[in-house]
């Protein structure tokens, strides 16, 4: 029997990295939240011999999902990037007038073990609206966590 359906090697995330604008900003240990889903709309019915119908179909939005990444907390806050951009949208807001100054594209990138690119999810229009620490504990050997949640307006499959 010939094994036609097994012709790649499955992906394996363990190599993955957020980018936003085109630059890889932090390394990830985990990523979950990424949804694509479609609205659906339901439409109930009595059909001609008195038996209720119901009729699902396509909606008229797609839902955006909230992404959440799990990274190594950096040493210093102050020089990262995820950190200045949830601050600037922490202590000034979001302008009213200008819906695109503080979100911005990215992706959630996955490679191989020889380092190339196998998998891309892009987000569009998104904004760290989260951030939170794992709980610290004295006899625990393990490096400090931080969750982000990355709001955002649309997430594809691009590769």
């Amino acid at each position: 029997m010939p094994n036609d359906l097994i012709a790649t090697d499955p992906i394996i995330a363990h190599n993955f990295f957020l980018e936003i604008d085109g630059k890889i900003i932090s390394t990830l240990s985990g990523v979950s939240g990424m949804d694509l889903e479609i609205e659906d709309a339901t439409l109930t019915q009595t059909g001609i011999d008195g038996k209720m119908q119901i009729v699902k179909t396509v909606g008229n939005q797609v839902k955006a999902p909230d992404i959440t990444v799990t990274r190594m907390a950096p040493v210093d806050s102050t020089k990262d990037e995820l950190w200045k951009w949830f601050n600037d949208i922490r202590d000034k807001g979001m302008q009213v007038a200008n819906r695109t100054s503080k979100r911005k594209n990215g992706s959630v990138v996955i490679y191989d073990s020889s380092n190339v690119e196998v998998s891309r999810y892009n987000f569009y229009n998104g904004w760290p609206s989260k951030l939170s620490v794992d709980a610290f504990s004295a006899d625990s050997n393990e490096p400090v966590k931080e969750n982000i949640v990355i709001t955002c307006e649309r997430l594809e499959r691009v590769k």
